[in-house]
């Protein structure tokens, strides 16, 4: 006869849970409403107003520390804390309530900080990333709520999206109050509706422009157009250079892994990802590593006159902003100097080229080794009645070397709450309401199996 590795009642906090769903989820689109995007460009108050709402939810799950806080130069960040049990382990939970800019409205079926349920998902700009991560542990401390076991920091970050610049002087500022034996991200995902997923990797990051110059200044292309190279051709010319005739990126210097063997079907991937029919797909290998071990780069936007605003000149200067996912284990340091290394190596026709650096990120690898990932993996599979895959995810989280660093002896547990088609960061971003019930119901879980350890 088998038994359980812990003893929480799963069945009784199932129900408990349900019975709650209804207000969480709509505590969830009323954060949804506010229009918390962190870019310069967008109204900053914003930021205040989601803090606030946040920090009203944590007071009324039973924290009554709360404070907003922030680094100098910051975006308001949500700190709440509740002593356990003495002897009891510290668990921080970490969301963030900043969310991407909406983009091209028109792209919207319906407007993207009005939350709409369509077939069983929530759309709306940040219901999955990440404003289902705040509800998803303001769920599970209403379900627990005395019988809370642990130790608890909720940590709220108000700048994740424009990838955290004061993450680092908030974490020296505020050390004592974020301490923690173990560090739950909710900003993942899971492998498919109805399997969840352990994040074993992310890729990190590193970006910025590239500036290509040809000319002093705009000339007539009738007058000039024959002999001298426009900056426009010189700049797709040498874009072109960053990946081989089959699409594989051709940058010396940048670190290259294999995953493990999870199976991913191409017509599943070709649906998850929207590509169009006939459109072949780029890189050689398995599709796990061209999208979690792999570097891969994306030219995300470009300076030059517009249709509407072109005239028939020979342009003098193109500039491209490009974002770069380096492999886990690469430095990004390292990975900027071969970016730069390689556009200067390839300017075509002598054309004066001008790497400037952005962001960058760390990569993470998990060691998914000792009680927090069993706890895990048994919260997950009672939740979800199907046992927990290990998933890389291609996109970064730097801020996770940040923490790592300054608290070596923590165990970081990345969950989350999206799935394939949840399309965060792009137009009619959706929460897959039944599985978001089950991430609330696994993070519950999770916190009472940590409670026994």
């Amino acid at each position: 006869m088998s038994h359980e590795p812990y003893s929480p009642d799963v069945e009784s906090l199932r129900l408990r849970l349900a019975g709650l769903m209804p207000a969480v989820r709509a505590d969830l689109e009323r954060l949804v409403r506010i229009r918390s995007v962190s870019a310069d460009a967008f109204d900053q108050s914003t930021l205040e107003d989601s803090a606030a709402a946040v920090a009203e939810l944590l007071r009324g799950a039973g924290i009554d520390d709360v404070e907003i806080l922030r680094a100098e130069g910051g975006r308001p960040a949500v700190v709440g804390r509740r002593p356990g049990p003495e002897g009891a382990p510290t668990v921080m939970l970490y969301a963030h309530h900043d969310v991407q800019p909406p983009g091209d409205e028109e792209a919207w079926e319906t407007p993207a900080f009005e939350p709409t349920e369509r077939n069983g998902r929530l759309y709306g700009r940040g219901a999955a990333d990440d404003k289902a991560g705040i509800m998803a542990h303001v769920a599970a401390l209403r379900v627990l709520g005395d019988e809370l076991g642990v130790g608890l920091v909720v940590f709220s970050e108000g700048e994740e999206e424009i990838g955290s610049p004061t993450f680092t002087a908030f974490l020296n500022e505020y050390r004592e109050r974020l301490e923690a034996d173990v560090i739950v991200v909710a900003d993942s995902a899971n492998w498919k509706v109805g399997v969840p997923g352990l994040t074993t990797t992310l890729r990190g990051l590193v970006d910025g422009t590239i500036t290509v110059r040809t000319l002093k200044h705009a000339v007539h292309s009738g007058l000039y157009g024959g002999p001298v190279p426009d900056a426009m051709m010189a700049t797709v010319r040498l874009l072109d250079s960053f990946w081989t005739a089959d699409g594989t990126l051709a940058v010396a210097g940048l670190v290259s892994g294999e995953s493990e063997p999870l199976d991913y079907p191409e017509a599943d991937f070709r649906s998850d990802s929207g590509v169009l029919d006939g459109v072949e797909l780029i890189g050689t290998g398995t599709l796990t590593s061209r999208i979690w071990t792999r570097p891969a780069m994306t030219i995300i936007g470009i300076d030059a006159p517009t249709v509407a605003q072109a005239s028939n000149t020979l342009n003098p200067a193109v500039t491209v902003k490009f974002s770069v996912r380096i492999a886990p284990g690469q430095e990004p340091a390292a990975a900027m100097a071969a970016i730069r290394a390689h556009a200067e190596a390839n300017a075509p026709f002598g054309a004066q080229v001008e790497v400037s650096e952005g962001e960058q990120g760390h990569s993470f690898r998990a060691d998914l080794e000792g009680p927090v990932y069993d706890a895990a993996r048994w919260a997950l599979e009672k939740a979800w009645g199907t046992a927990p895959v290990g998933i890389g995810i291609g996109g970064s989280i730097p801020f996770i070397a940040d923490l790592k660093e300054l608290y070596p002896k923590s165990t970081v547990l990345l969950t989350g709450v999206e799935d394939p088609d949840s399309r965060a960061h792009g137009a009619n971003e959706s929460l897959h309401l039944a599985e978001f019930e089950r991430a609330c119901l696994a993070e519950a879980l999770l916190l009472a199996a940590l409670a026994e350890k």
